[in-house]
């Protein structure tokens, strides 16, 4: 196992500071809109208050869209939570976007326009969603698999919370809120990020599971913008010992040139990162690489170079419950893949529970 593992990183992941931040007037009306305008501007952003609450001025080109934030106030639409199977009870939204440049992102597919990052102000409202669905779910609530998790709220289906926190602070609270919650309830987020400082002392009474996306350490290419796996790991550990429950997503798994013995070593730095954390309470997702048609196309205009396959020939087609096309590994090596994965897991981290392999 390598030694760096327990180390913490030599250099840490600088933060993402926005070029400009649009923020409008029904979102500086919201103390936590304005706020998120000020951390800005510290960092050097150049805040534009727009006149109206429709976002206008959104930069043409890949790359402004991606040094661009805007903090707006969520719909009611929005702020109604939505099914998430198989991660979650519900969805509910903190922002939408990501700083950083992974060259398979499914985001690519998902969110329509340019590539912003929109934060959502009115978290209050968005909170206030969440007490009416206790018990309501049907991925913890009501499965005897998962029942001890209570009803999940999944906080990061669109976005990476922890890469923009330092500007919107919306996880801390949110995570306040879980831990003074007296209820069967569970928050949920995944990251790549590793910036967890301010999160470790906060009351979260275990009723937060911060999931991490590791990947093989020849995946580090595809995921530009994002701090190393190292990094990951480091702050996965940290946030363990400081109580937190522990999830593993590892995703997306690609078809590497040696991506048994890859993977094999992912998991085997996972145990070591979660050596002496007293009850972690780990769970793992193992999710594959795919594709849609309309995805594939987005990223191959955003990343030209990036070497990722993407071929349908080599694929296997298959429809979405929504009717749609996606593109998935052949149904051998998809075996080949969760076999392999499943017994590492079992082999590295046998405390775990796999939740699911997708």
């Amino acid at each position: 196992m390598p030694s760096d593992v327990l180390e913490a990183p030599a250099r840490a992941h600088p933060l993402w500071k926005p070029r400009r931040l649009l923020i409008t007037p029904s979102a500086f009306g919201w103390p936590q809109g304005e706020a998120m305008a000020e951390r800005a501007a510290a960092l050097g952003a150049e805040v534009v208050r727009l006149k109206a609450d429709r976002l206008s001025g959104l930069p043409d080109t890949y790359r402004d869209a991606k040094t661009t934030m805007a903090v707006v106030v969520a719909s009611p639409s929005r702020r109604k939570p939505q099914p998430i199977p198989p991660s979650a009870d519900w969805r509910f939204d903190l922002a939408e976007g990501c700083p950083a440049h992974c060259s398979y992102c499914y985001l690519a597919g998902s969110l329509a326009g340019p590539p912003i990052i929109r934060a959502y102000a009115n978290l209050p409202e968005i909170l206030a969603a969440l007490p009416p669905l206790l018990g309501q779910g049907a991925v913890t609530s009501r499965n005897a698999a998962r029942a001890a998790e209570g009803t999940t709220y999944e906080g990061s289906c669109y976005t990476d919370p922890l890469g923009i926190e330092h500007i919107t602070v919306s996880l801390a609270e949110t995570i306040r809120f879980f831990g003074d919650w007296e209820a069967e309830a569970q928050l949920r987020f995944t990251t790549k990020y590793d910036g967890i400082g301010p999160l470790l002392d906060l009351p979260h009474h275990r009723r937060t599971r911060i999931r991490f996306s590791v990947n093989a350490r020849a995946a580090e290419r595809f995921e530009g913008g994002a701090p190393r796996v190292r990094n990951r790991l480091h702050a996965m550990r940290q946030a363990a010992l400081a109580g937190y429950r522990i999830g593993l997503t590892v995703a997306p798994i690609l078809n590497l040139p040696d991506w048994r013995e890859a993977y094999n070593a992912l998991l085997a730095d996972c145990a070591t990162a979660l050596q002496g954390a007293a009850d972690p309470d780990l769970t793992v997702e193992l999710i594959t690489h795919r594709f849609t048609e309309g995805s594939r196309e987005v990223l191959q205009g955003w990343y030209p170079g990036s070497g990722l396959e993407m071929d349908p020939e080599q694929r296997s087609r298959k429809l979405t419950k929504f009717g749609s096309a996606k593109y998935v590994f052949p149904k051998a090596l998809m075996a080949d893949l969760r076999r392999e994965l499943e017994a590492g897991v079992a082999r590295h981290l046998p405390s775990a529970r796999v939740l699911y392999f997708t």
